[in-house]
């Protein structure tokens, strides 16, 4: 929830770069921040004092955590209590029970992500490592919902708050991972596919395998659409409800591990993106291999810009291998404004338990960066493989996550894959799923 307040004043005995880094980022107002006692005293905006010890009696008083006053990284004291029927920590004895400044700048710095943490299969931080799994709230805005109780609190003392009503808005977003799964694959992958379909369809109780080798058959003949080639149907789809779709491509010029796109430099695939380009946002979805080489990353960036002609300024890692800082700052060292990666692609929820676009703090440098970060909390494929839902709890678990940030006043992003959303009988259901959640929500 954006707060707009026609004037606010923030006091406080130190401004620190990560005080005034979260207060820019939960409060979108008319807001100066100061060190000095009496201009607070006498000023006749809403005030909010943040140090040890009350100024005076028209005030809302914050007692400080020393977070936001440290300029080191080390373990914190996150013990969670209850606070208006919602998980907090860094418990003070200020107007409210907890340093709600202090507590929303763990979260959104991703700062328990700088410390020593186990790693999952993928070498990615591991989201059993996160307090938000810890403590059951991973799948609740928690720092959104704080600010809703906290306005609350603020309004009883000053009722001149102005908050206008900000707007849900939803993105749908998909990850082009693999464009075609047939067509415009090599020679050798294609024999390749259809001798180990034919061998499988011998084995007992495989026999289903032969109506893969008649699909491949029938799509390198052209008597069969290519079941990836869904993109004609999201097209209708997202314009049936008035929607604009984020596409981000994966561009690996070497078929290798995770990286299993068709070349970006074929005929079929630059047709694909350009396609795109011309109607809609897109970004670039870095290779895994480009996790290990910056000049990869820079070249991908460089060549969907070639093929789109729009200058690449939004991005997905593939996967969602990231690393804090090393990720976000070789995206921003290579023009990169816009990141869509906060999420986990091993659950889904809230990694920063928020729900809203907001600036990456540096941590290690103790500064606020022009990158601006774009939390998911849903993807489909978290769903299937690593949660192991079936379809309608797929649904279930999507609804519940739009309703939350509806509630809030946030911003819902989602992801899904064109390979996900196929007509194939292993995944008719999950487009089903997708189509019906949009029918569900967004008809007028």
């Amino acid at each position: 929830m954006f707060v707009c307040l026609n004037v606010l004043i923030i006091y406080s005995t130190h401004i620190t770069p990560r005080l005034q880094y979260i207060a820019d980022s939960i409060f979108h107002a008319e807001m100066e921040l100061t060190d000095d006692k009496e201009k607070f005293s006498l000023s006749s905006a809403a005030k909010i004092n943040y140090s040890p010890a009350k100024v005076s009696g028209n005030e809302l008083w914050i007692q400080p955590h020393s977070l936001l006053f440290e300029n080191n990284i080390h373990p914190q004291n996150t013990a969670c209590f209850d606070w208006r029927r919602l998980k907090v920590f860094f418990k003070t004895e200020g107007d409210i029970a907890f340093d709600i400044f202090a507590a929303s700048f763990y979260l959104l710095s991703r700062y328990e992500e700088y410390l020593p943490h186990e790693k999952d299969m993928y070498g990615r931080y591991a989201h059993t490592n996160s307090l938000a799994y810890k403590e059951n709230f991973l799948h609740l805005p928690l720092v959104n919902l704080w600010m809703i109780e906290f306005i609350k609190l603020f309004q009883q003392k000053f009722p001149q708050l102005l908050i206008p009503d900000s707007q849900f808005r939803f993105l749908p977003t998909c990850d082009i991972d693999i464009a075609y799964s047939y067509l415009h694959q090599s020679f050798l992958k294609n024999t390749g596919g259809i001798l180990l379909s034919m061998v499988n369809a011998c084995l007992p109780d495989r026999q289903g395998q032969w109506s893969m080798v008649k699909e491949r058959i029938n799509v390198l003949l052209r008597k069969q659409k290519d079941p990836f080639d869904t993109y004609e149907w999201l097209d209708a789809l997202h314009e049936k409800y008035n929607l604009k779709p984020f596409y981000f491509f994966l561009l690996a010029e070497k078929r290798k591990a995770y990286d299993k796109n068709i070349s970006p430099h074929s005929k079929s695939m630059q047709k694909l993106i350009k396609h795109h380009a011309e109607k809609y946002s897109i970004g670039i979805h870095p290779s895994w291999q480009s996790g290990d080489d910056e000049n990869i990353l820079r070249k991908e960036i460089l060549l969907l810009r070639n093929i789109s002609g729009k200058a690449i300024t939004g991005s997905r890692q593939h996967y969602i291998r990231m690393k804090l800082p090393e990720t976000y700052r070789l995206l921003a060292g290579n023009r990169i404004t816009d990141d869509y990666s906060p999420g986990y692609g091993s659950i889904n929820g809230f990694r920063a338990s928020y729900c809203l676009p907001f600036s990456w703090y540096d941590l290690e440098k103790e500064e606020q960066t022009s990158l601006t970060l774009h939390p998911f909390c849903y993807m489909e494929a978290n769903s299937f493989f690593e949660q192991g839902y079936t379809s309608a709890q797929a649904a279930d678990e999507l609804q519940q996550y739009f309703d939350i940030v509806k509630k809030v006043n946030g911003t819902l992003i989602t992801i899904f894959h064109n390979h996900f959303l196929t007509e194939q009988p292993q995944w008719i259901e999950w487009r089903e799923m997708y189509e019906e959640f949009l029918i569900r929500n967004f008809v007028q």
